[in-house]
């Protein structure tokens, strides 16, 4: 006779179905076959268990098993009556006796409902719960898009697919990759939270990208073509002259990918710098700028 099925889900008979259900939940979840591969000890214990479920974890078989009408394995008991109950008076039948003087053992469908109901008693399915995750993602894979592969330290690697545009702290979902599933249910998914890295000049605003762009004191003052990288690539734009420290370019559409909608912008700030060593020839032309010479760029500063 299989043990008290309280004793194998370790909780006391006045237990509410709540805490049934929760003590299975996690005795499934440790002893479940997928997670024990070849631990023939695990998997007897996951039967058990879920046998034990069948009875206490249904409300009515329960109920009967409670009231000692079913037994641990959940086989009908006979009722306790005494020999007399079942003595036929002549010329008539007992309860348990048909009119060849066989055994009558009852309807041959209530046989086979029984013997399978036992089969399957415990049986019901359930999904699986979901892993959590964490992964780093260079910021131009999280803008562009990429293939990554993370290695668990509770399983085998994972591929992830990271969309166009995705944002730090986005969680992305692996149907199907988290807990499996018991007896036959769904498994649960990966939710993977991503933690994009810094760019050393990027920085993200909402959907668009903002870049500071040194530009050369020839460049500000005479205006040319420029190279500017984006996070799709560079793109060439015409600087106008007397382009000042502070103007920003607007590049639109090189922002981060929207789905569904259309891309964010770059906004470009330019930063008129000047060479990293003295020249002579720039040095004496500053030295007799009348011009310069009477700008106050920081009149607007109060100071």
């Amino acid at each position: 006779m299989s043990r008290d099925p309280y004793e194998v889900l370790g909780v006391k008979r006045d237990a509410p179905q709540k805490d049934i259900q929760n003590a299975y939940r996690k005795l499934a979840k440790k002893l479940h076959p997928d997670l024990n591969p070849g631990d023939k000890q695990a998997e007897d214990k996951f039967k058990e268990v879920s046998a034990a479920y069948g009875i206490v974890g249904d409300e009515e078989k329960r109920a009967r098993f409670d009231r000692g009408e079913i037994d641990s394995s959940g086989t009908e008991q006979a009722p306790r009556n005494y020999y007399r109950d079942y003595a036929a008076n002549e010329g008539q039948r007992g309860p348990y006796r048909n009119a060849g003087g066989f055994a009558d053992f009852g309807d041959a469908d209530d046989i086979f409902s029984n013997f399978f109901s036992r089969r399957s008693r415990g049986q019901s399915q359930m999904q699986g719960q979901d892993r959590h995750y964490s992964m780093e993602a260079d910021f131009l894979d999280a803008i562009n898009g990429a293939k990554k592969q993370i290695s668990l330290p509770d399983g085998p690697a994972l591929d992830v697919q990271i969309p166009p545009g995705t944002r730090d702290g986005q969680t992305l979902r692996l149907k199907g990759k988290g807990e499996p599933g018991i007896n036959g249910g769904k498994p649960g998914d990966a939710l993977i939270a991503v933690h994009v890295r810094p760019h050393r000049f990027y920085t993200r605003d909402g959907d668009d990208i903002r870049l500071e762009l040194p530009i050369s004191l020839t460049e500000a003052v005479l205006g040319s073509k420029i190279r500017v990288p984006t996070p799709s690539g560079p793109v060439t734009v015409t600087l106008q002259p007397n382009s000042n420290t502070g103007k920003v370019l607007r590049l639109k559409g090189k922002g981060a990918p929207v789905r569904g909608k259309e891309n964010g912008d770059a906004y470009v700030t330019l930063k008129v710098v000047l060479p990293d060593a003295a020249d002579p020839e720039l040095t004496r032309f500053a030295s007799e700028w009348e011009a310069g010479k009477t700008q106050d760029p920081r009149k607007t500063m109060g100071g």
